[in-house]
């Protein structure tokens, strides 16, 4: 493991690169949509599963609604990755297993993906779904999301969230799992070739250069076998804020890479998931 304070980046798109550095990557993208799509088979037939709720306008204002066995203590809301241009709900459904287990409701939400959106609209976008979620699911309200859904559940307790006060203060934890929260070395990568972000919007959208306004627990959870751009943004997420009223964790799982670190959500007693329900 090399040590992100000295690693140096020459190639800026290979820092970001995740599926190149994994053995078989594709086979882990298949195995989410399949597990995925039994997962919400079977959910149906218990008549736990509320699929494709609109939550707003667009196409992709869709959000799954995956319900406990008795009523929910509360509501987990899990934001995909795929750098903002990747992905939809469908290939996550399983992920909500642990939070099930816990006895919350769990809502998974699509959105636009760029270049069709800005990152600020997709910011907005998740606003909107965790607001209407929240309309359905009383109680505590906890979020966590991957890669480009860490910095977007990130975004939901700065001091430009776009929740209202009521849905904010309701958040009672945030669990980012290798969230990208420094947008500005994204400008030296053939991803912005899709992201069309300038300098103004990633300075903008960044959250580690935002301030917390919501000061519920926030971890920041990136696995030790990921690129060290991601091990550093969560690292510099969780010690910047520091400097605010805010208690903050970064934790590094052993063994772990861009793709299996999600995993921990399936387990109950995963630390992980713990971490979540903390």
């Amino acid at each position: 493991m090399t040590d992100t304070a000295i690693y140096p980046i020459s190639d800026w798109s290979d820092a970001y690169a995740n599926a190149s550095h994994i053995a078989n990557a594709q086979s882990y993208i298949t195995l989410w949509e399949n597990t995925a799509s039994t997962f919400r088979t079977q959910m149906l037939a218990l008549d736990r599963a509320q699929l494709n709720i609109s939550y707003g306008p667009k196409a992709r204002n869709k959000l799954d609604l995956f319900l406990p066995e008795s009523t929910p203590k509360g509501l987990v809301v899990f934001v995909h990755g795929g750098y903002w241009m990747r992905f939809d709900k469908s290939s996550w459904s399983h992920f909500a297993k642990g939070s099930l287990e816990a006895g919350y409701a769990v809502a998974m939400p699509s959105y636009t993906l760029c270049p069709e959106a800005t990152i600020a609209d997709i910011v907005l976008e998740i606003g909107e779904a965790i607001s209407c979620a929240a309309l359905k699911i009383d109680g505590e309200i906890r979020l966590t999301g991957h890669s480009a859904g860490g910095h977007l559940v990130t975004s939901m307790l700065c001091d430009d969230s776009p929740l209202s006060k009521r849905v904010q203060s309701r958040i009672v934890k945030t669990v980012s799992i290798s969230g990208v929260h420094d947008l500005r070395p994204l400008l030296n990568t053939d991803l912005n070739d899709q992201l069309r972000l300038d300098w103004s919007q990633a300075v903008t959208q960044s959250t580690v250069l935002k301030a917390p306004t919501h000061l519920a627990p926030l971890t920041c959870w990136v696995g030790a076998d990921e690129r060290p751009e991601f091990r550093r943004l969560s690292t510099l997420q969780a010690n910047i804020w520091k400097s605010f009223d805010i208690s903050t964790e970064s934790v590094e799982e052993g063994g772990r890479h861009h793709f299996d670190i999600i995993d921990g959500l399936l387990d109950l007693q995963h630390p992980l998931m713990q971490s979540l329900l903390e």
